[in-house]
């Protein structure tokens, strides 16, 4: 679709060029031979943009590795994603929007597209697998029915976070009728005392293990054996971390306190209950953020890791979130539920620093095949455009438009305005339209739905939103199927779907957010 990049050729020469016209360097090892980039992707679980220091807003964590990556190349103010987590791996992963995918809420896969997410779109890793690149994922998957290790994904080597049912069903590993795991409930076990399965086996822990400590230390080995062997890698990482519950980490709390309790207010006072409310909150949110700050050290685990094996200067490191903070963000048609972080440095990049450009994640695939001299596919376009022209200098300019979803719900955004909660199915065709200028994080934005100066910037986004497939409009053929008529079932009273999914947490309401009746630019 749009702003789709050519073909590399060239690949048996030294420096590959693209058919768009860029340059890609790479480097030169001993005797000459051309040693292919490197690249290891981080993506955060449910955390918003305004969480990571290096995005400068009050509260956030001290996140000095990530803020490493920004400085020495390149932060987006402002990368969207899908609301929640599903679709937003999705798009990550094949580069298609959900509209073309099918791929529209956790709960909403049209189109058969759980199973065939992988089928009729193409996963980067395979395609890298395929291109010569050794692949290796690890953490948290959710990502439709395929797993990471069967073909049609193309990671060779994982460390996923699973239950012990599936890794019975799924390698034959018996964990807790063998001993090799405690048969203890737990409120959640991402965290302290983790499952996860490596290569088809059971990764055995002790209660003092921490699931992170488990993926970095599995990625860390993954890149010294490859880079010992010159062969070139992608390391992905889909952390579990900041994902509730707010686990205590190995540096902040005891092990195995993986929840906060729920405090019993019942037979106190109004005030009493604020106070003891009011408490609990400032805990989880300590929380929060010692997890964020742990995440940030493993990060500088792995950039120490290629310092020490002298492959750092030919690693890209890109980090950013699937979607927005949990409870405050994620699941909301609003630009607080779509705008996560987005940094990246590496071989080639220009040192830009933070840029008002826009990204969002269809331009993830385009950008790492490119970034692997790997040919993009001709029989399925990608919907992104690939960033490197840009982060290398070759480009001024990346996007004029960046999209992101839940469910019905669409965002789209330009450099100055944003247009959320367009939603036909819920009756809110219009969404709200505000101009935003140069600010971000919703401050000193103008609702300008009505305004006429502002028409043709309406006019603009509806007319990038008309050639777009449809977006579960009222008459999508998803309501007809058996799965839509189910999910229609299942949501006989839309009420409260509908106003979380179309308006922000009270915290974070900075402007009046009704809708209006009628549009200038119909």
């Amino acid at each position: 679709m749009w702003g789709r990049v050519g073909n590399l050729s060239g690949m048996k020469t030294r420096i590959l060029t693209l058919t768009a016209g860029l340059l890609l360097p790479l480097s030169v090892g001993l005797g000459g031979a051309v040693e292919k980039a490197n690249i290891v992707l981080i993506l955060a679980d449910d955390v918003s943009a305004d969480m990571f220091s290096c995005y400068g807003r009050p509260g956030s964590a001290r996140t000095p590795n990530i803020d490493r990556i920004a400085m020495e190349g390149v932060q987006f103010r402002t990368c969207f994603a899908p609301a929640i987590c599903g679709p937003s791996r999705a798009l990550l992963m094949t580069g298609v929007y959900g509209n073309r995918s099918g791929a529209f809420h956790n709960s909403i896969w049209a189109f058969d597209s759980r199973g065939t997410l992988f089928t009729r779109q193409h996963s980067w890793a395979r395609l890298m697998k395929e291109g010569g690149y050794k692949t290796a994922m690890a953490g948290k998957w959710h990502c439709g029915a395929k797993l990471p290790w069967e073909k049609e994904v193309g990671f060779e080597e994982f460390c996923a976070w699973e239950g012990v049912d599936k890794i019975k069903s799924h390698f034959g590993v018996d964990a807790l009728g063998t001993g090799r795991r405690k048969d203890i409930k737990l409120p959640d076990n991402r965290y302290w005392y983790p499952c996860y399965v490596r290569n088809g086996d059971y990764v055995d822990v002790t209660e003092k293990d921490f699931g992170p400590d488990v993926c970095c230390e599995f990625l860390l080995d993954f890149i010294e054996r490859k880079a010992k062997k010159k062969e070139p890698f992608i390391a992905y990482w889909p952390t579990v971390i900041p994902h509730g519950p707010y686990s205590t980490t190995p540096d902040a709390g005891k092990p195995m306190d993986i929840e906060l309790p729920k405090p019993n207010v019942k037979g106190l006072s109004r005030e009493a209950k604020t106070r003891v409310t009011s408490a609990h909150g400032k805990k989880q949110q300590e929380r929060f953020v010692n997890l964020i700050e742990y995440m940030d050290k493993l990060v500088g685990n792995l950039i120490k890791k290629t310092e020490d094996l002298g492959i750092y200067d030919n690693t890209y490191f890109i980090f950013c979130s699937d979607n927005g903070t949990a409870v405050t963000a994620k699941d909301r048609g609003v630009e607080r539920g779509v705008h996560v972080p987005f940094v990246v440095k590496g071989p080639g990049i220009k040192k830009r620093g933070v840029t008002d450009e826009l990204t969002d994640f269809s331009d993830v695939a385009p950008t790492l095949l490119d970034m692997a001299g790997i040919p993009h596919p001709k029989d399925i376009a990608f919907d992104g455009k690939s960033q490197l022209p840009f982060l290398t200098g070759k480009a001024d300019t990346h996007r004029e438009w960046i999209y992101a979803y839940t469910g019905p719900v669409q965002v789209l955004r330009t450099r100055n305005h944003l247009l959320e909660a367009r939603a036909p199915f819920y009756g809110t065709p219009q969404g709200r339209l505000y101009f935003t200028g140069d600010e971000r994080f919703g401050k000193s934005y103008k609702r300008v739905d009505r305004d006429p100066e502002h028409a043709a910037a309406r006019a603009m986004i509806e007319k990038v939103i008309v050639k777009l497939p449809s977006h579960l409009e009222t008459d999508h053929s998803f309501w007809t199927s058996k799965h839509g008529k189910r999910w229609q079932e299942s949501h006989r009273d839309l009420a409260d779907l509908k106003k979380k999914q179309l308006h922000n947490h009270p915290d974070y309401v900075h402007e009046d957010e009704s809708f209006a009746t009628s549009s200038l630019a119909k």
